[in-house]
């Protein structure tokens, strides 16, 4: 929120940034639902797309820089538990190998049937969607595939009544998380550092 970012708690505030969404009555788990990728792609990209593009337009706010210095001032480091999916901690500089991104990464696809349990990362500039904001849907040609089965990709996030998430990426994820707590238990050097409701750094 304080980069800028809506952060759609409740249907008014969800509505506010999406009136047209406010129209159909949809609010945001409506949305955020992986069936939309088998009843109209375009309409799922167009909301998964317009939250792409607006994540990777977004630069982090300072808290994040004063929490990575204090993270590598530490011994073995920081690891950072986060049920964020816009990357927004990667772009402040954390490696990749010390996030838990537990709800998976906008930023990540995986194939929406899906035909296999493989994600992939999908970088800019080929991650951008083309939308019309009016109808909020997605250029067809824009929308991507998977390599395997030509099926529809989808980002590879925890979504409501998600059935079809590949999580082998954040288990992955999860593991060097419980690997990093043993080692900082073992160094006698703790700090825990808690973001609203999330623990960030220990």
């Amino acid at each position: 929120v304080d980069s800028g970012l809506p952060d759609f708690r409740g249907r008014e505030g969800f509505w506010k940034e999406y009136p047209m969404y406010k129209e159909k009555r949809l609010d945001f788990a409506s949305m955020a639902n992986p069936e939309w990728f088998q009843r109209d792609v375009e309409m799922a990209w167009g909301f998964y797309g317009h939250r792409l593009n607006m994540y990777r337009a977004t630069s982090p706010h300072a808290g994040f820089s004063i929490l990575l210095e204090t993270c590598q001032s530490k011994k073995t480091g920081g690891f950072v538990f986060t049920s964020n999916v816009d990357g927004q901690f990667q772009k402040a500089g954390f490696g990749d190998s010390s996030i838990y991104e537990c709800h998976g990464s906008i930023h990540h696809l995986q194939c929406s049937k899906p035909c296999n349990d493989s994600t992939w990362s999908w970088a800019e500039p080929e991650g951008i969607i083309a939308l019309e904001l009016s109808s909020m849907r997605a250029h067809i040609e824009e929308i991507p595939k998977c390599g395997k089965c030509g099926e529809t990709a989808r980002p590879n996030i925890l979504m409501f009544g998600d059935w079809r998430f590949v999580d082998n990426r954040v288990q992955a994820q999860e593991t060097k998380m419980f690997h990093w707590l043993e080692e900082a238990r073992n160094s006698g050097e703790s700090l825990a550092v808690r973001l609203k409701s999330q623990p960030a750094c220990k």
